[in-house]
């Protein structure tokens, strides 16, 4: 890949107007938009997933380290649960071990929707990538981990 010359003076670069920036925020909300369509289609909101997926993988949690794995504000992951909770996908319930802890528990609906999100992700995979070649998902697979990196480092 050929680097693009210096800027002429006067001119002004491409991360000077902020066009990746809105170009990233756009993707994203893109992104999410999709994920939300889909998903409705099975009963939950977009972010909802990936509490269900922590749950799945490493069983009942407390809802603070939700919290802290998610990296979501208190208030947010509080009302994620409970619309969990109403839709019978998850139970609430005193920690055994600290009474005061709330442990968060996926119940057998939860269960059940694993292969449906799996599915989910399949299809926003499939549309996100549409048109790419493997090359050039394998190039902007490692430009995101470098963003990442970038933004996490700060």
């Amino acid at each position: 890949m050929e680097e693009k010359p210096a800027s002429e003076p006067g001119e002004t670069s491409v991360s000077e107007t902020g066009e990746i920036s809105h170009a990233i925020a756009r993707v994203a909300r893109a992104h999410r938009v999709t994920a939300g369509h889909l998903l409705r289609r099975i009963g939950l909101y977009a972010g909802q997933e990936l509490l269900m997926m922590r749950l799945w993988e490493a069983g009942p949690q407390r809802q603070s380290m939700l919290i802290k794995l998610l990296g979501l504000d208190p208030s947010t992951v509080t009302r994620m649960v409970q619309r969990l909770e109403q839709a019978g996908f998850v139970t609430r319930s005193a920690d055994p071990e600290d009474r005061r802890a709330v442990l968060v528990e996926a119940t057998s609906a939860g269960e059940a929707l694993r292969d449906e999100v799996d599915r989910v992700w399949q299809e926003l995979e499939r549309r996100t990538l549409a048109g790419l070649n493997d090359a050039d998902q394998a190039h902007l697979a490692r430009l995101l981990a470098r963003l990442e990196g970038n933004l996490a480092a700060d």
